[in-house]
């Protein structure tokens, strides 16, 4: 540990230049004393490091000195594609990893690339939760990624959303998606693969037996035919929609791809409302998304769907009129 920590130490003062002890010690977190005696271990291992006194002081390396103690380690690679989501990479359990990786490669690079890559990082960030959502709570997924990666059969409890609300599966976990902020387990369940979202893990039991997974299986390419059979079987009939030029506006806000991919091919009337035949779920979901639209989007059919609409708003209207 301390190893690695005198690595960092050389690395800060390599692409950062000068910096105070207290910097060092919030980069790393520890206290200025454990910096101090880090930095007296690296001088007297002879490392040309040198300190100043002042208010401009600092720690600093002598010119032209560079360490060629670059070398990733095996986990902090795995855990470098995640390096520009220091989110999800904390909730795996690989924070420090990705931070040292990245340490490491501003390290070896050449100073114009290095200022060139901290450029981007200063304009540039990846938030991958929603507007509304600030991402699950997963508990276990630290301990689910080890089963990931170690192969290993793990027994849950899963809360779902029809009854029995509370399973117990045997899985075999082949792989881990995140998506818009939320994690999906890929895993074997009996003869088939299933998706599981990991917030729904009730209890996690990491066992000590083994599975093979399938030679050739592609996450990626299976998470992409999921979600084309997820977005078909959502679809459960059509509606015929009129809206009105804000209703076109706001429903490219709230509605999904599908919806407006429809609206955008609709048929546009002397008065600017726009009348489109859209794709919809069920019934109830159909009526709570077009409700999100207010008086800028009316129902022409199906009946059912516009009674379902006709009646809430029969009801607030009564509600507010009180």
């Amino acid at each position: 540990m301390r190893a690695s920590r005198l690595l960092s130490v050389l690395l800060l003062l390599q692409t950062r230049g000068r910096m105070t002890a207290q910097q060092l010690a919030d980069e790393l977190g520890v206290s200025v004393r454990t910096v101090y005696r880090d930095v007296e271990a690296l001088h007297a291992s002879g490392v040309p490091l040198y300190g100043e006194a002042g208010h401009e002081g600092g720690y600093r390396l002598v010119d032209g000195y560079r360490t060629r103690l670059t070398g990733m380690t095996e986990k902090e690679a795995q855990a470098l594609f995640l390096a520009g989501l220091p989110g999800p990479a904390a909730q795996l359990g690989l924070g420090a990893l990705a931070a040292a990786a990245e340490l490491k490669i501003e390290a070896a690079l050449p100073p114009d690339l290095r200022e060139g890559s901290r450029y981007v990082r200063d304009h540039f960030h990846l938030d991958a939760p929603g507007w509304y959502h600030d991402g699950d709570q997963v508990p276990h997924l630290p301990a689910l990624a080890g089963a990931v990666w170690n192969k290993l059969v793990i027994d849950v409890r899963y809360r779902r959303w029809r009854e029995p609300y509370e399973v117990e599966r045997t899985l075999e976990p082949y792989g881990l998606v995140l998506k818009a902020g939320k994690w999906y387990l890929v895993a074997r369940s009996g003869d088939s693969l299933r998706t599981y979202r990991v917030n729904q893990i009730l209890d996690l039991r990491v066992t000590e037996r083994a599975f093979d997974r399938p030679e050739g299986f592609d996450l990626a390419a299976h998470w992409r035919a999921h979600l084309k059979d997820f977005r078909a079987r959502l679809v459960q009939g059509h509606a015929v929609v009129r809206l009105s030029p804000a209703g076109v506006e706001r429903a490219g806000e709230v509605m999904s791809s599908a919806v407006i991919e429809a609206i955008s091919s609709g048929v546009t009337g002397s008065d600017g409302w726009v009348t489109a035949t859209v794709p919809i779920e069920s019934l109830t979901h159909a009526q709570t998304e077009f409700l999100k639209l207010g008086a800028e989007a009316e129902v022409l059919e199906p009946p059912a769907l516009r009674d379902k609409l006709v009646a809430t708003a029969r009801a607030m209207a009564a509600l507010y009129a009180t």
